[in-house]
């Protein structure tokens, strides 16, 4: 990954970088101490194009149904624009597994995305469960997933950055 990319603003919208935020729990730098923190790493993995890395955060019961190809395919078809976590419960591993009867915690968030053809904008309430010491995403309930219209150029981008949609997403699509 070139440089450029490491530096700016990280993908999952924290305000750090990139390479200060979710490539190190990617890389296996760190571990998602939360849920939130893996679902994070997770949407930048999806928007880096790091396939490996969302394959191997699903659960075991899960990964048996996904496939590496298909993770790869919908990554390099999908330019996603913003993430926006709605909430989470904000446990960590060593909290969670303290428990006595664990209730499974949950990130409810927005992904707006572009899939070479349409805006979408999907929001999921996931939830996650920890296997071998670290969390993993084990499914979620989808909300909403919507096309959206292409808004004109001289719009506000959809992603609300508040600039023109031509000088925000409409670059990456």
């Amino acid at each position: 990954m070139h440089d450029y990319y490491r530096n700016m603003n990280c993908y999952c919208g924290s305000q750090q970088t990139y390479k200060q935020c979710c490539e190190l729990i990617i890389k296996g730098i760190n571990i998602a101490e939360t849920p939130e923190q893996l679902m994070r790493s997770r949407y930048s993995a999806y928007a880096a194009m790091i396939p490996q890395y969302i394959y191997a955060t699903y659960a075991e019961s899960t990964r048996k149904s996904q496939s590496l190809n298909e993770i790869t395919l919908w990554a390099q078809q999908t330019s996603w624009l913003k993430l926006t976590v709605l909430s989470s419960e904000h446990i960590t591993i060593k909290q969670f597994t303290s428990q006595t009867k664990p209730v499974l915690p949950y990130v409810h968030f927005q992904a707006l995305y572009f899939d070479s053809q349409h805006f979408c904008l999907m929001e999921e309430k996931s939830r996650f469960l920890i296997e071998n010491d670290q969390w993993r995403y084990l499914d979620g309930d989808i909300i909403e997933h919507s096309n959206l219209p292409t808004p004109k150029r001289n719009a506000p981008c959809l992603c609300l950055s508040g600039k023109k949609f031509k000088h925000c997403c409409a670059l990456f699509v």
